[in-house]
């Protein structure tokens, strides 16, 4: 009975969470790159810099990645007026000239705070300086705030309850800030999913972290997967769940596991934030980041979040559906062995969120896409058998004729 009043009073208080945000920023997954993958505390001017030059110039701009976020270390210190000190050997031009410059090449400019004292790497956070940082955010340029949740604790948040309500007033308090700042800024919330930000959030801020740190391993790319299943109904234009950023490119999985990694995240609808070190890809990596017709799927503007139809052991089929009633279905194959799975593709386009539910499509009306191996699959039969290798996926998009 105690349980069953809490989530009462829990529901409550989400369905009155009262914020202030910019609603039409992310209208799409926000796409962009950000320093904390590769670079960790090792930012500075010039290094933003560089990787906006090479946005442009390796075609990722034109891909649709625009935003170039600043993650932690940049500041150091407040000044006696509480105002945020850059780190000047770092950025000795300063954070509005890296806006100015982004700007200019037609990029938008990111940065990191933190709703706790500190930040994770033990900079100044935001904590009671919300509207001063914003204000100054604002003055700058930023277009782009990521606010993380370290050093966060406090006496009052003992009970789940209270816990959720000091999570929630922290983010509101920062969404109100930068709309009372009055430039439009898209507000990515980064508390890990601890309290459930799906069911809140969304009056908050743009996109939230549903689960921890994401790590250059298979492994962690398929436990992120997992949390992200049911979550589907939460997201849409405006607000995201973001399983967080993209390790592709930096070295600890193979070309075939980061093609898996990249085609989940755009069947999520998750934002697309690179993470490595774009000033030197192999042309298969770049391949990855700039697959326009994956990253299509993603930005999709029905902004429906991909959902798990079917998982057979380490086989699983998850289906996004599109604007103009197409779909996008991808095959992923979690095991260690090569799979030759049967595939009814006259099934799967009229399936909707159930196996039960079915949709009058008609496989005639279809152009069924590879799009990893961007031409068209001959679909003159209902049931082909595909053959998936391991850690790996098949991504096909049902086309209008």
């Amino acid at each position: 009975m105690k349980k069953h009043f809490f989530w009462i009073v829990l529901t409550f208080f989400f369905m009155n969470v009262q914020a202030q945000k910019f609603d039409q920023l992310a209208q799409t997954p926000p796409m962009g790159w950000n320093s904390w993958n590769k670079f960790g505390c090792d930012v500075s001017e010039a290094l933003i810099m560089e990787i906006a030059d090479e946005m442009v110039r390796s075609g990722m701009k034109d891909a649709g990645y625009e935003y170039v976020v600043i993650d932690d270390c940049w500041q150091i210190g407040r000044d006696e007026d509480g105002e945020i000190i850059i780190d000047k050997e770092r950025f000795p031009n300063g954070i509005k000239y890296l806006a100015d410059y982004l700007h200019s090449k037609g990029l938008k400019l990111g940065i990191y705070s933190c709703a706790g004292k500190y930040t994770c790497a033990g900079r100044p956070g935001s904590r009671g300086y919300e509207f001063q940082d914003a204000r100054t955010y604002a003055r700058w340029g930023i277009d782009y705030l990521k606010y993380d949740w370290c050093y966060t604790t406090n006496e009052d948040a003992q009970s789940a309850s209270s816990s959720i309500e000091h999570a929630i007033s922290s983010y509101t308090t920062m969404s109100d800030a930068l709309y009372a700042a009055g430039r439009p800024v898209v507000f990515s919330i980064c508390e890990w999913g601890f309290q459930k930000p799906w069911k809140w959030a969304g009056e908050v801020g743009h996109l939230w972290r549903t689960y921890h740190d994401i790590k250059d391993r298979w492994a962690a790319v398929l436990e992120i997967l997992d949390k992200q299943k049911g979550l589907e109904k939460y997201a849409g234009p405006g607000h995201w769940n973001d399983p967080d950023m993209l390790e592709v490119g930096n070295g600890g999985m193979t070309t075939e596991e980061y093609k898996a990694h990249f085609s989940l995240w755009c069947m999520l609808a998750a934002p697309l934030m690179a993470g490595n070190d774009i000033r030197d890809m192999s042309p298969e990596i770049k391949e990855i980041l700039t697959n326009k017709e994956l990253i299509s799927i993603n930005q999709d503007s029905l902004g429906s979040q991909g959902f798990c139809f079917l998982s057979s052991g380490d086989y699983e089929i998850w289906i996004k559906k599109l604007k103009n009633n197409e779909r996008a279905i991808c095959l992923f194959n979690r095991g260690e062995e090569i799979k030759n799975v049967r595939v009814d593709f006259e099934n799967l386009l009229k399936v909707n969120s159930t196996y039960w539910k079915m949709e009058p499509h008609k496989l005639e009306d279809y152009i069924v896409r590879d799009l990893w191996e961007h031409k068209d699959l001959s679909v003159e039969t209902n049931v082909k058998y595909i053959e998936i290798p391991p850690h790996s996926v098949k991504v096909f998009r049902y086309i209008h004729k």
